[in-house]
């Protein structure tokens, strides 16, 4: 009987004996692949922080999640594992995945991050800093080339033509046929830029104003005539207010009806379009000129009370600004027209006193400097074209 017993106890007790080292087997094995999990886990988190770009952190996630990466072999793995394997190490290689997966994103984001701060530096605009202009704002017109413009415009609506000629001209031009008379002070060298004399023995000169234009349209066309004359002209003269080389505005009027009231309203509606005034008051006063008969100097009214500053169009002051007068008959017959039959009227106006006047410009010599600040300030920008409906100067 016992015998018996201890065999029976005995195959019982062989049976918990398997059960137990099978069970301690089991255990060893998942000991084991838990150190392999932690391992891949601590060397998957150093290839995460150690990528400094999401191309290499693409490489670290193909090779830990990737199809055959290492965390999905560990996966493939629990097909042949027990039911209760499967129960232990399901949850801890799927957390493996969720934490290396979560580690991807993070480290991800702190690159794009870091890649956004880097661009933000790199392209990082000092917005103390004057904007940069664009070319066609940086450019800029110079005030005679703006004051042309405005007389072009201004007698373009009055229906006139423009008119030029050359600035090398000869004495008879020059000063002959605008009935200047010999021994006159501007045909001397003290007033006169002269050029040496050529084969002929003709000593050209450089124009001393832009006349010599008006006799050169009459003799190429036939009255109606009616031109401004924009251009440069030399004098032997220099200080605040004179330069060597200047800007002069001449206009001619010749027809057979041309009056002195014809002359003064032409006058009077150039000065209130250029000044941008509505009334303005002027004053003709008796002169001498060469080529006009009778002449005239033109004052108009200003107010000069407040420092450096003259206002057109108000206050009690005077101030010269052109000269004008009926054309003298003999300048009629050097131009080949019959005085008996034609008449008209011509005036004459510094281009650079005149912008002076409008813009406040105090001396004359810095529009010739090439100051690129001076130009800055009074310049204007090229694509503001003066017209009479949108502005002269606006």
């Amino acid at each position: 009987m016992r015998r018996k017993s201890f065999r029976s106890a005995g195959a019982h007790g062989g049976g918990d004996a398997t059960t137990w080292y099978a069970a301690k087997t089991q255990c060893r094995g998942q000991g084991k692949m838990m150190n392999d999990l932690d391992q891949l886990e601590k060397q998957l988190l150093d290839e995460i922080a150690a990528a400094g770009d999401e191309a290499a952190l693409e490489a670290v996630r193909v090779s830990a999640l990737g199809k055959k990466g290492s965390i999905s072999e560990k996966l493939k793995m629990l097909g042949s594992m027990t039911p209760e394997e499967r129960q232990t190490m399901g949850p801890v290689i799927n957390g493996l995945k969720n934490r290396i997966t979560d580690a991807i994103t993070a480290r991800r984001t702190e690159l794009r991050e870091a890649a956004i701060a880097a661009r933000l530096e790199r392209e990082r605009v000092d917005v103390t800093l004057p904007v940069a202009k664009p070319a066609a704002e940086r450019g800029r017109i110079h005030p005679i080339s703006q004051v042309i413009d405005e007389i072009t415009a201004i007698f373009g609506d009055l229906g006139f033509e423009i008119a030029e000629g050359p600035d090398i001209e000869t004495d008879y031009y020059n000063f002959t046929a605008l009935n200047f008379p010999e021994g006159h002070p501007a045909r001397e060298m003290h007033d006169t830029f002269f050029l040496e004399p050529n084969a002929q023995g003709e000593r050209k000169l450089l124009r001393t104003h832009t006349s010599p234009v008006q006799i050169r349209t009459m003799e190429a066309k036939k009255p109606p005539i009616r031109i401004v004359i924009p251009g440069k002209t030399y004098r032997a003269d220099s200080d605040a207010t004179h330069t060597p080389m200047f800007h002069q505005l001449e206009g001619l009027v010749i027809d057979k009806t041309a009056n002195i009231a014809n002359m003064k309203w032409v006058l009077t509606e150039f000065c209130k379009a250029y000044f941008e005034v509505s009334s303005l008051n002027m004053r003709f006063r008796p002169s001498f000129f060469p080529f006009t008969e009778p002449s005239l100097e033109v004052d108009i009214q200003c107010d000069r009370s407040r420092p450096g500053e003259v206002r057109f169009g108000e206050g009690n002051d005077w101030m010269e600004i052109l000269g004008c007068g009926m054309v003298h008959p003999n300048v009629l017959r050097y131009g080949g027209l019959d005085p008996d039959e034609y008449q008209g009227f011509a005036w004459g106006m510094g281009i650079d006193r005149i912008a002076m006047l409008k813009y406040g410009m105090p001396d004359l010599r810095a529009f010739f400097d090439a100051d690129v600040r001076w130009l800055e300030h009074y310049g204007f920008r090229p694509l503001d074209l003066p017209t009479l409906f949108g502005g002269l100067s606006s």
